[in-house]
């Protein structure tokens, strides 16, 4: 059994306009919802032994908020994984080591949302996932395989969709 979580970096900010898309932070409310975020899958006790992200600024501004409150990451950033397209995501997904049971992608939409809603058999969290996949939302995704190489459409069963907003 695997699992595969994706996670979408938290509200960013377009204040500075000087700013390349790549350089862009997270806003005092994506701060905010990534804390809240490491709260509640550290008492949910969510926990992985890969993790690969982004390197775009609202991304590791992300982990590292979330940090705060879950407890230590060690992500492996990956530039493919900035703006990537569901192609890309599940090629990365295909080519983890089997020894990991349980990956964390950390990056953007609409790459994210689209993965989930390919890899999820019909059911609620995949509608719900599929009318919006929000910032800072979480999906997880249980994967009946024993190789990472053999997930395909509709391959997985969608168990949690956590959206920041649900916590308040």
């Amino acid at each position: 059994m695997k699992t595969l979580t994706l996670l979408r970096h938290a509200k960013s900010g377009w204040d500075d306009p000087s700013l390349a898309d790549f350089e862009r932070p997270l806003n005092a409310r994506g701060r905010e919802a990534a804390r809240a975020m490491g709260r509640e899958l550290r008492a949910q006790g969510l926990a992985w032994d890969r993790v690969l992200a982004s390197p775009a600024a609202r991304v590791t501004e992300t982990l590292r908020d979330l940090a705060e409150t879950y407890g230590p990451i060690a992500p492996a950033y990956d530039e493919r994984l900035y703006l990537a397209a569901p192609g890309t995501l599940l090629g990365l997904v295909r080519d983890t080591a089997d020894a990991h049971e349980r990956l964390l992608i950390v990056g953007h939409n609409p790459g994210m949302e689209r993965l989930a809603v390919l890899l999820g058999r019909p059911g609620p969290l995949r509608d719900e996932i599929a009318v919006k996949y929000p910032t800072g939302a979480l999906a997880e995704i249980s994967l009946p395989l024993d190789h990472w190489r053999d997930v395909a459409d509709g391959a997985g069963t969608l168990t949690r969709f956590i959206r920041p907003r649900d916590l308040d």
